[in-house]
């Protein structure tokens, strides 16, 4: 895949994140940028940050999958992170002590996106003004190597499919 300059910028970004946050137990797996969107599978090991609720490999490690898209006429992609919030159903409290349920919305897979993405969006838009994000975007935790190959594949097949690929614009 030969990179526009928005792509060399998301490229960049997607490798930042990985020193930016060296107390995640983070390690980068496969990507690619292609010119709508970015697939890539992220490994985020134990650390302080998570809990035992995360599925772990031999290595004590959640391995997970994502995609994210671009809604700008020109390259690269990820999408909007938005932070998961519930209010309150107790109704002995008051409003005012609302909380998100999930507790701080740092040091997870949203804020390693959510950065990335604002890290490309600063950076396109001295390029293209208009450089937006798709909103959200979509993940999938691997559940065991058959599936981690499968993707895998997937990723390192995916510029020679774009010729298929439904939201290319020749």
């Amino acid at each position: 895949m030969n990179l526009s300059e928005i792509g060399i910028i998301a490229q960049s970004e997607w490798e930042k994140s990985f020193e930016l946050r060296p107390d995640m137990n983070l390690i980068r797996d496969e990507f690619i940028v292609m010119p709508n969107h970015f697939h890539a599978i992220i490994h985020i090991g134990k650390n302080k940050y998570n809990t035992p609720n995360f599925l772990e490999d031999s290595n004590n490690r959640s391995t997970g999958a994502m995609h994210c898209a671009s809604s700008a006429s020109s390259p690269s992609s990820a999408s909007n992170a938005s932070s998961a919030s519930s209010a309150s159903t107790n109704p002995k409290k008051s409003k005012s002590s609302t909380k998100n349920q999930f507790g701080p919305q740092s040091k997870n897979l949203a804020s390693i996106i959510r950065g990335f993405k604002i890290g490309v969006t600063v950076n396109a838009r001295k390029i293209t003004p208009g450089f937006a994000w798709q909103p959200n975007y979509h993940d999938h935790v691997i559940r065991d190597n058959n599936e981690y190959q499968r993707i895998k594949i997937y990723i390192i097949n995916n510029p020679a499919n774009w010729k298929e690929d439904k939201f290319q614009k020749s």
